[in-house]
């Protein structure tokens, strides 16, 4: 019998992924980003049949006077294009790409980690949950620094090294060696195959 589990997907979002969204618009992609929701669609389809939680991070621009974005300086620095509308509370661009819908539950973030200032943590201890399975962008920004704030906290951590992604190849590969010591790493395939069997 599989530990109470739930499945992140962190910033699976149309603003980050999509060609219409702020980050598709400015031209900032890759490839191996791209193709993240149909690398993951099956894996999400088979943990909802198997009662596993799916829970979606939402990166946030915070609207301010105007509408204008709160945007942290090292941020605005790093993604000069980012603008009003972009990532905004309830918006087409915050939300989870079509292809992963629906997640049984969201949260909203302001930083890397999923879980710095959010109610991340109360969902999953409502839930009972003990072990956490990771997929999402950026495998060096938000997905390493979730997995350590979970691992912190004492959750049962496995990373999907094939379910995250970065801008580049080099960086993902670094990131996902860097987590080994903190972590379960396992590709998408095999977590399916262990799914399979419960």
């Amino acid at each position: 019998m599989i530990a109470p589990s739930a499945l992140l997907l962190l910033d699976l979002q149309n603003d980050f992924l999509h060609s219409n969204g702020a980050y598709g618009r400015a031209g900032q992609s890759s490839p191996d980003i791209a193709a993240l929701p149909a690398n993951l669609k099956p894996l999400v389809e088979q943990s909802r049949k198997k009662g596993i939680l799916i829970g979606a991070t939402f990166f946030t621009l915070v609207p301010g006077k105007g509408g204008e974005p709160m945007i942290s300086p090292h941020l605005k620095k790093l993604r000069p294009f980012l603008t009003k509308g972009d990532f905004a509370p309830g918006s087409w661009g915050q939300a989870l790409v079509d292809e992963l819908q629906p997640a049984d539950f969201s949260v909203e973030k302001i930083a890397y980690s999923a879980f710095y200032m959010t109610r991340l943590e109360w969902v999953l201890r409502m839930q009972s949950i003990k072990k956490l399975y990771f997929a999402g962008i950026v495998t060096n920004g938000g997905v390493a620094s979730t997995v350590r704030d979970a691992q912190v906290r004492d959750f049962d951590c496995t990373v999907l090294e094939d379910g995250c992604a970065a801008f580049s190849k080099d960086l993902h590969r670094a990131a996902i060696e860097a987590l080994r010591p903190v972590a379960r790493i396992a590709t998408v395939g095999e977590v399916m195959q262990e799914l399979a069997g419960v």
